[in-house]
């Protein structure tokens, strides 16, 4: 079975960082699509950050790219979006989301799997 699970989020001031974690279970890491999708307050859930789980390809959304990166630790089989920068438009669940295939990354239609998502709040 597999699992995603979230960690990281939290509370934080404009301008201040977080680390978001996504560890798996139960999953063929290598050869994949691994990503963070966040849902703000009203607003439909939208794909902000995607890995492919071989070589080197990332992919950003525009409203976080300079800001957010996503990396990956293969043998932990997890992926992690540092945040950076942060803004109180960041507010919002982050999910991580992976795919059951090998397919194209950067258009985030991926989703065969998803984690329990993490909150992160970004205030003064």
């Amino acid at each position: 079975q597999v699992q995603l699970v979230e960690s990281g989020g939290g509370s934080v001031q404009p301008g201040g960082s977080l680390r978001l974690s996504c560890a798996t279970s139960g999953y063929a890491f290598s050869g994949r699509c691994m990503g963070w999708f966040r849902q703000g307050p009203g607003q439909e859930r939208e794909g902000i950050a995607a890995i492919f789980t071989a070589g080197h390809s990332t992919y950003y959304a525009d409203s976080v790219k300079g800001r957010f990166t996503i990396s990956r630790d293969d043998s932990k089989r997890t992926v992690y979006l540092q945040m950076n920068s942060l803004k109180p438009e960041d507010t919002g669940m982050y999910y991580c989301a992976a795919s059951s295939d090998s397919v194209y990354c950067g258009d985030y239609r991926f989703g065969e799997y998803w984690g329990q998502g993490t909150q992160v709040t970004v205030s003064s």
